[in-house]
């Protein structure tokens, strides 16, 4: 089964490297100070979604089942934001774009037959976070949390063949009644944990982790109900599938503070 939490350890331990050696070699001082600020980032990111055959239409006759399935790929944006102090606490609050195409698939919705894949796409996201930070030495922590909207595409695609009048097998096509491919801007949360590191003059280098819930949508399949549910003896009606689309992003940006 798929990780839901997207980093391996190798990945974990390789950001933690990169952390303490941003610290290390940070410039002395009080952190790196700045009100309006404004970067660009790139970084790894992975899907990971997981889909519920409630009806046990795929897998035949299991209501109920599920698949997690995932991939990763490369990501960039770029963000804006504004540090402030209130009661002696400093905060910040940032808005970010995030591009490039994020996909995964699985053909494993019925793992004997194996001709019905689930697949997932992430067009872009953005997010809108407020956070508290903390400076180390000549470094600053921080950790935000706040909203995500973002494009994203759900799908099954169902192949099919049958016997031509010869009895012999017809070549595969796609049965587009008990398919479906949905996409639409969906609305979740997010939560961001980081570091900054002072380069020079006004400029900082920044390594962050991002996690983002677009929490579940349900789609129809057999729509026109001509196959039975979910086995011999069950109705012929439509049925239905649940997605999960969750997101994790480690990226690494480059920020100017214009205060």
């Amino acid at each position: 089964m798929m990780e839901r939490f997207p980093f391996t350890r190798c990945r974990a331990l390789a950001a933690l490297a990169i952390l303490v050696a941003l610290v290390e070699s940070a410039p002395a001082g009080d952190g790196w100070n700045g009100g309006a600020y404004a970067g660009v980032f790139a970084g790894g990111g992975r899907a990971a979604s997981h889909i519920v055959d409630r009806d046990g239409f795929s897998n035949w006759g299991r209501p109920g089942s599920s698949l997690n399935y995932g991939d990763s790929a490369f990501l960039g944006g770029a963000l804006i934001g504004q540090r402030f102090a209130v009661a002696g606490l400093a905060l910040r609050v940032e808005v970010d774009a995030t591009f490039g195409k994020l996909a995964a698939a699985s053909d494993g919705l019925d793992p004997r037959a194996r001709d019905e894949t689930a697949a997932t796409e992430m067009r872009w996201m953005t997010t809108a976070r407020a956070g508290i930070e903390q400076a180390l030495g000549p470094a600053t922590l921080f950790a935000s949390g706040g909203l995500a909207a973002g494009r994203i595409v759900n799908a099954v695609t169902d192949l099919d063949r049958s016997l031509d009048a010869s009895g012999q097998p017809t070549p595969w096509h796609v049965d587009a009644d008990d398919s479906f491919r949905d996409g639409d801007t969906r609305i979740g949360w997010t939560l961001a944990l980081g570091v900054e590191a002072p380069l020079a003059d006004a400029w900082a280098l920044r390594l962050e982790g991002v996690y983002v819930d677009f929490g579940s949508s349900t789609h129809i399949s057999n729509r026109s109900g001509d196959n039975r549910c979910c086995g011999n003896g069950t109705p012929r009606r439509p049925v239905s599938y649940r997605v999960d689309n969750h997101l994790a992003v480690l990226r690494l940006a480059l920020i100017r503070s214009f205060d």
